[in-house]
């Protein structure tokens, strides 16, 4: 049986997640969900949708989507909705899990690479991040798992723009890819969004390419060639910058001075890296950061192969591949990123330079 795509909805209390999950189980979209819902959330879909005084824990909708508070944890109800499917007791093609607002995703999507029944049966997609843009600058200052939520997100989607000037909201997009470069930001009204950007976003496929925003990766004048912290620019861009949300932020006078914890940067270069030092490396450093590393992925130019290697992470877990061959024209290098909580930046990125031939 193919495996059933798996979503993860993380996001802050009051940011519509609740709304975006009422359009995903009764919208006629024409894909039948099952939506997994963490059962001490701000406000349960139950009250409005559901029946409430069932003792039943899945629920079926109208459109054919199905709803399931958790009672015990995670891993039992997926594994239960598998064989519920299997049996064809139940019908869905894929799974949304909303995680309440403080939750950290990380542990929730290491469920599906650690727990070889889940593996069997599921194929993690993406995490979904949901940003309130009216409170989003208090939150992210003042609680970490805010942070943590922006750090691991494949897609963001911003709420409640409407209700913000377009210049909070330009230095809060500028802020959210300080921490993540990985993340497309999306504006989100009321839960509206186009669920080609929710589902089949393939976050976690070991693909060759780095979704970066290419401006991100571009060497400039301040930058040596090697990783760049971004989350560090506002201390080094001069008059001259042309970079083009600087100019307008210092035109209106309120220049990004926020230094999150939650950052990311990039490591590049064109020489190869020797594979067991590498390695050994990195070993070492998911082993003595890994609770604070949220995602990193790269794509490797390694000595002894023709082929890409692409490798990503979650907090200690690391996996890589064998990706397509090298072109013949194309130029090998190697580029990663890692977006994680107050890593050392140096050690890192000395590291990696010390592994290249």
């Amino acid at each position: 049986m193919a495996l059933i795509p798996a979503t993860i909805l993380t996001g802050f209390l009051g940011a519509g997640k609740t709304t975006l999950l009422k359009r995903i189980l009764t919208e006629a979209h024409g894909q039948k969900i099952a939506v997994i819902e963490n059962e001490f959330g701000e406000e349960n879909i139950d009250s409005d949708i559901l029946v409430s005084d069932t003792q039943e824990q899945i629920i079926q909708m109208s459109n054919g989507c199905v709803c399931c508070t958790i009672r015990e944890d995670l891993r039992t109800t997926l594994q239960d909705l598998a064989e519920k499917k299997r049996k064809g007791e139940l019908n869905f093609d894929r799974v949304v899990i909303e995680t309440t607002g403080l939750a950290d995703p990380g542990p929730v999507a290491q469920t599906f690479f650690m727990d070889d029944e889940v593996a069997e049966s599921y194929l993690l997609d993406a995490i979904l991040t949901l940003v309130d843009a009216k409170h989003a600058p208090e939150q992210l200052n003042e609680r970490q798992e805010a942070r943590r939520q922006v750090g691991f997100a494949d897609q963001i989607f911003i709420s409640k723009s409407d209700l913000v000037s377009a210049d909070a909201l330009g230095a809060l997009t500028h802020r959210l890819k300080h921490m993540n470069p990985r993340a497309p930001q999306h504006i989100a009204h009321f839960g509206e969004m186009d669920i080609k950007n929710v589902l089949d976003l393939h976050g976690f496929n070991l693909n060759a390419t780095l979704d970066i925003d290419p401006a991100f990766l571009s060497p400039t004048a301040h930058d040596h060639g090697h990783g760049h912290d971004h989350s560090q620019d506002h201390h080094h861009h001069g008059p001259d910058c042309d970079h083009p949300s600087h100019d307008h932020e210092q035109e209106h006078g309120h220049h990004h001075h926020v230094d999150d914890d939650v950052k990311s940067f990039v490591f590049k270069s064109e020489r190869p890296f020797d594979p067991g030092k590498l390695e050994d490396f990195l070993g070492a450093i998911v082993n003595i950061y890994g609770p604070r590393m949220l995602r990193y992925k790269g794509v490797l130019y390694m000595q002894g192969s023709d082929r890409k290697v692409i490798f990503q992470g979650v907090h200690q877990l690391m996996g890589s591949d064998l990706g397509p061959l090298w072109g013949p024209n194309e130029l090998k290098s190697s580029k990663l990123v890692f977006i994680g909580i107050d890593l050392p930046k140096d050690i890192l990125l000395q590291g990696m330079e010390q592994s290249l031939v």
